[in-house]
This record gives C-alpha cells, structure tokens and sequence, in this order.
C-alpha cells in the first residue's frame, strides 16, 4: 500500500546509519517533497509497467507477423507497430492511475506535507467552520479530476477514435 511505501521511505530509511551518512540524505532523503515524489514515482511505475505489459501482449498476431513478412527489423517493429498500439489501449488505465494518484496525495499529510484536504482540515480548525474547509477541498478535487478526465477524454477520441462503433443509417 502507499501508506506503507511512504512510511518505509521517509522514515525507515532515516533508522540505518549509512542513509543518513550518505551524499543523499541533507538534499533529498531528509525531505518530505523528495520522499513524495520518490515514493508516486515508484508507486506509479510499478502500475504503468503492468498495464503497459498487458497492453504489448494484447498485441494482435496477426500484425506482429505482417510486419516480419513485410521484412521489417525487430526496432522498425516494435518502434513503428507493437508501441503505438501498446499507448493506444493503455491510456484508460493510464487515466484511471493520474486520478488514482490525485486521490492518493492525502496520504502526503502522514509525512507533513500540506494537501488539499490538509489544507480543508486548516481551515475549519482555523475559523472554527465545521464544513466549509471539507466543502472547498471537495470542490477542488472534482475540478482536478473533472480536467484531468475530460483531457484524458480528448487524447482518447483523439488516438483511439478509430476504433469507435461507427452508426450505421438505414434509408
């Protein structure tokens, strides 16, 4: 899980001598940013990598050998027929992980950084408002999420257009 990622990387490796001794530990391990960003990046890595896997072996076959038929090298192929595909029916997923990993940012909170809920906690703590914090940190989570999934929308009827049933008109 994230919260376990993120505990392990912004405080366990504080507890071994060598990380702290270490050319890493005053510019980026003692921060809390740097561990964020380390922590997503793996975290999200290790997703994309998955679902990019599934999408190369979801390759049709049949395109896999009319490009060696057509004499074209393992580079040409991979490069100009299996990785356009592979983008292609991995952007669903792609989109559903941004906004997994938006949703995931209030575990930041657990190693002091500020996020939008942190921020919604501040202020009903701060002016005594009981939901008005809740209420603005709800409202910018769904516009982050409403732009990301209408932009991932658009690179979708963009690449993927051609792939759409298309409507059929009877006279």
């Amino acid at each position: 899980p994230l919260l376990v990622q993120t505990y392990l990387i912004y405080y366990g490796l504080a507890q071994f001598d060598f990380v702290r001794e270490s050319f890493l530990w005053d510019p980026i391990l003692s921060k809390a940013w740097w561990c964020a960003l380390i922590v997503f990046s793996l975290n999200t890595s290790a997703y994309t990598a998955e679902f990019l896997r599934g999408a190369i072996e979801n390759t049709p076959h049949g395109e896999i050998e009319a490009a060696r038929a057509c004499g074209m090298s393992r580079f040409t192929l991979m490069w100009r027929i299996i990785l356009p595909s592979t983008f292609r029916r991995a952007l669903p997923a792609y989109s559903n992980e941004v906004i997994f990993m938006l949703h995931s940012s209030v575990v930041l909170s657990t190693i002091t950084l500020q996020d939008i809920l942190g921020v919604g906690r501040w202020l009903n703590g701060r002016y005594y408002l009981a939901y008005e914090g809740f209420i603005t940190a709800m409202v910018f989570y769904m516009v982050l999420v409403f732009a990301i999934s209408r932009g991932f929308r658009f690179w979708e009827k963009h690449w993927l257009g051609h792939l759409r049933p298309r409507e059929v008109t009877t006279v």
